[in-house]
């Protein structure tokens, strides 16, 4: 047995390199499934929401799970990195409420766009386009997406345990701090954060399940009937294209819009939880930063196929950095519990948002870290970093983040007689953005 033990963790260092990482299995193990456990909530919200558009809850189930393991596993294997991959938040309401319930196409023809943009990514990434665009991007700006992100996904970490509400007169307000969801979600932010002072071992995944059994004498944590259930069919949303259309005016506006969202919501991930993670090299660049980017394209391709709406790198990976995720052996773990809650749903699916937003809460402090390298000083590199973390949670985007810093920058820098100091690559972003809302506004 003990054999057997040295060779599977032989085959893990030979192919995710742990030593060189400063890992081990069992760290990398619970960093996979801390990103999972926070993640766990897309396995619901992505069906309840693209049903809306009249396509089937159960099939999208299967979709959802089934795309977030393929395109998970291949970034653990294309570029040895800890992130996960699903459908996009954001990306989905677009396909359901803009696309479909919004310009009246059906949801084969929102599908379609989804292809055809899977396709033009894996077109861009072959020639490195988006890892040019990810190189592109300025040392400060890249450090401010990671702050940004951390505020970010706080925020997302208290919008789901209502701790923070809608609110006319001031956008948000405090939520009732008395009922029984905030108390929880109160609760498990006090425990992770107890867990976190003393230093324990996977306090995060600890304080998820602590505070979703803490739910269940509350009511909020439901008991399944059953652990066990077969997948339900994909037939209802397997390959349902449109094709009629593909050459209309709206259908390019659809992909030009899918692609814009994607390309940065993804570029900025993945360059927010590398700086936190110290993945940067000396330049500022992300090393395989294709092989991250083909990852993502072969899930919003093979998602698509599937039926659901554009996959992409999650934010809630640096849920797992923080645990010390640090090679694909987290992202590994984290498509193989994907894979499985296609047979365990009812377990999965009953830990509440409240018992995963502490953590999502706690996640936006640990991404904070990276303003320490931020150059303060000069205003042309601070207002753009500012603006890049403040638009972030303002515009509940982390794609709107980036285009305000890049325009910052580049106006600031031209204006101010350090136009050399711009790229060509980020000159023409910023033309690309003023197109953007320029065609946005008139059609």
């Amino acid at each position: 047995m003990s054999s057997k033990v040295q060779t599977e963790n032989s085959f893990l260092e030979k192919t995710f390199k742990l030593k060189e990482h400063n890992t081990n299995v069992k760290t990398e193990v619970l960093a996979g499934i801390t990103t999972f456990m926070t993640m766990a909530y897309i396995l619901v919200v992505n069906p309840d929401i693209l049903s809306a558009t009249g396509m089937d809850f159960n099939a999208l189930f299967t979709a959802t799970a089934l795309s977030a393991a393929i395109a998970t596993i291949a970034m653990a294997f294309l570029a040895n990195y800890p992130f996960a991959l699903a459908p996009g938040m954001g990306l989905n309401a677009f396909f359901a409420f803009t696309v479909v319930l919004g310009m009246g196409y059906s949801w084969e023809f929102a599908l379609t766009a989804i292809l055809i943009e899977g396709i033009i990514f894996l077109l861009l990434t072959f020639f490195n386009v988006r890892e040019a665009l990810v190189n592109s991007i300025p040392i400060n700006i890249k450090h401010a997406v990671s702050v940004g992100i951390g505020l970010f996904i706080a925020l997302i970490g208290f919008k789901n345990a209502k701790i923070v509400v809608a609110y006319d007169a001031t956008l948000v307000a405090l939520g009732d701090l008395g009922s029984p969801g905030v108390l929880l979600a109160l609760a498990g932010l006090i425990i992770t954060g107890i867990l976190l002072a003393k230093k324990v071992k996977g306090a995060l995944l600890i304080g998820i399940v602590a505070t979703t059994a803490i739910g269940i004498p509350l009511g909020i944590t439901p008991i399944p009937s059953q652990i066990i259930s077969a997948p339900p069919s994909l037939a209802p949303i397997f390959f349902k294209f449109d094709f009629s259309n593909i050459f209309s005016l709206d259908m390019i506006i659809v992909v030009f819009t899918f692609l814009f969202v994607d390309l940065f919501d993804t570029l900025g991930t993945l360059v927010g939880v590398a700086s936190k993670a110290d993945m940067l090299d000396k330049d500022g660049k992300l090393p395989k930063a294709k092989q991250a980017l083909f990852a993502d394209a072969i899930g919003t391709t093979i998602g698509a196929c599937l039926g659901t709406s554009t996959v992409t790198t999650y934010v809630e990976s640096a849920s797992g950095v923080a645990e010390g995720g640090r090679t694909g052996l987290t992202a590994l773990t984290s498509g193989a519990l994907f894979a499985l809650s296609l047979f365990l749903a009812p377990l999965f699916l009953i830990v509440p948002s409240e018992a995963t937003a502490p953590v999502l809460i706690l996640v936006g402090l640990f991404m904070m870290s990276p303003i320490n390298k931020i150059d303060l000083n000069d205003f042309t590199e601070a207002i753009p970093a500012f603006l890049t973390i403040v638009m972030m949670p303002f515009t509940f985007s982390i794609a709107e983040g980036i285009v305000f810093g890049i325009m910052s920058y580049v106006f600031l820098k031209l204006c101010t007689g350090k136009g050399r100091d711009v790229s060509m690559i980020m000159y023409a972003l910023a033309v690309i953005f003023i197109l953007k809302h320029v065609v946005e506004k008139f059609l």
